[in-house]
């Protein structure tokens, strides 16, 4: 099978000073590209002197913009994504590809507990992987970790669907389970990034936790999430219902609003699901 491994990559030239050179030793032949996501150092000029193809912005896209804009100039039949900070070793390339021999269309890189850049990050990921593990009924040991190998015509069938900013493993992860393809998971070891570190910002990183927790649901199946919600409702208003008819003896408006929003949002949720039906289908 024919590699190419993409590397997405904003003002990353200390890594891809330590990563290309052992992608070559370790995956020779492969076609490597580089997406320089609108970069202010020398990125695009280090991954050309390493013989990389460079795909450049003019200005900064997105993390999932990079992946697909990668993805468009590759050529391979096995795609290998994986992060230009050098967190990745390039020598595991091959436990991934060699689950995609065994029939597998997609294999991911799990991360430990050390992996993880802070343990807040570390306790967010867990929640993500219990939470999806629920949703599909298949234990996820990453959800979001950015090293996977994936057939490619499976990828770019799901292409369109992935965000141009963060997030873009959990949306492949939710695509390919949703479809029936199988995916496996490969224990790796995740070395200190290159450069500047990342830090946690509450407020921002706190929305994008709520925007995935609810991304998983909605790619997922959306009557997981609508249907207990729209239960919850049903017994609030029966439940208040109760106390109002003991207490004065009438069905108040509150009681009605509620136990209709119950209503409402069961039948938001069975339309949700016929959606999400109509957009895993094979070919669109």
């Amino acid at each position: 099978m024919r590699l190419s491994v993409i590397l997405p990559a904003k003002n990353e030239s200390e890594g891809l000073a330590r990563v290309l050179p052992a992608l070559v030793q370790h995956v020779p032949g492969a076609e490597i590209i580089v997406v320089d996501d609108g970069s202010g150092d020398d990125t695009a000029a280090v991954a050309r002197s390493h013989g990389a193809t460079v795909v450049s912005t003019p200005y900064s896209m997105g993390n999932g913009a990079a992946i697909k804009r990668g993805v468009g100039a590759a050529n391979g039949d096995v795609l290998v994504l994986m992060d230009a900070d050098g967190q990745h070793d390039p020598a595991k390339i091959h436990d991934l590809v060699r689950l995609l021999e065994q029939g597998y269309d997609m294999a991911v890189g799990a991360r430990d507990a050390r992996g993880q850049a802070t343990w807040l990050r570390g306790l967010a990921n867990r929640f993500y992987n219990r939470l999806a593990s629920w949703m599909t009924g298949h234990r996820i040991l990453d959800l979001t970790s950015g090293f996977r190998a994936v057939r490619a015509d499976r990828f770019r069938e799901f292409q369109h669907l992935l965000p141009n900013g963060f997030s873009y493993p959990t949306t492949c992860t939710m695509a390919f389970f949703r479809s029936a393809y199988p995916v496996a998971y490969v224990q790796i070891p995740v070395h200190k990034r290159v450069g500047t570190a990342s830090h946690i910002r509450p407020l921002k990183d706190g929305v994008r936790f709520l925007l995935i927790i609810f991304k998983i649901a909605t790619l997922y199946s959306p009557v997981k999430l609508f249907a207990p919600t729209a239960i919850g409702f049903f017994l609030l208003g029966l439940g208040y219902y109760a106390y109002t008819f003991l207490t004065e003896g009438r069905l108040t408006n509150m009681t009605t609003l509620l136990i209709s929003a119950s209503v409402i949002v069961f039948l938001i949720g069975l339309v949700s699901e016929q959606i999400t039906t109509l957009t895993y289908r094979k070919g669109n």
